[in-house]
């Protein structure tokens, strides 16, 4: 797959393009350095990471059958990390019972020096829109950590009902759901275009 392939793309009525590509390992490696080391990354939990540490860890994840990375674009340009992973499979294994069609995500915005206004929401939008272009998913389950408030409420804003603490290795984590219709009716409560 070419980094240059967009797999998914929607338009924001107030922000403009946004687009989602393949992830490179290599290429991409220095740009997420970046991006997972800066201080408002603290809950990506790669402060310390090192550039090779950085691609070793997204060649992991390219080589991993139940999990893939992301380059998510605003008017084409690099600007929000995206991973989506089997649920049943990693991260929360024995944590809650996974359903067919089940689908973990997590993301990341790049640190900005001119924030927009909006723009986060905007970017788990597209990131919710991306994974639910997919026909076979049902839901989307994410496990934030319980101490990441923005995290939780701009779940809340896209659809998703936390239902339970678990605890995983490196953290207490909110678990939460979003089905399609949760995701939808959320969307169309605050009249935004998919």
């Amino acid at each position: 797959m070419s980094t240059t392939e967009l797999l998914f793309s929607r338009t924001d009525k107030a922000l403009g393009s946004f687009a989602v590509r393949p992830l490179d390992p290599f290429a991409d490696a220095e740009l997420l350095h970046g991006w997972v080391t800066h201080p408002k990354a603290s809950f990506w939990m790669m402060q310390d990471a090192s550039l090779p540490d950085v691609e070793r860890e997204y060649m992991r994840i390219a080589a991993h059958e139940h999990h893939q990375a992301f380059i998510g674009l605003h008017e084409g340009r690099p600007a929000f990390l995206m991973e989506t992973y089997d649920p049943s499979e990693l991260e929360l294994v024995g944590l809650y019972d996974a359903r067919p069609g089940d689908v973990g995500m997590h993301f990341l915005v790049a640190p900005s020096d001119t924030p927009l206004h909006g723009f986060t929401r905007a970017v788990i939008t597209t990131v919710m829109a991306a994974i639910f272009d997919d026909p076979t998913t049902e839901r989307v389950v994410v496990e934030p950590d319980v101490a990441n408030t923005a995290v939780h409420a701009l779940n809340e804003a896209v659809g998703f009902t936390a239902e339970r603490q678990v605890t995983k290795p490196e953290k207490e984590a909110l678990l939460s759901f979003c089905t399609r219709a949760q995701f939808e009716a959320a969307t169309a409560a605050q009249g935004v275009s998919i």
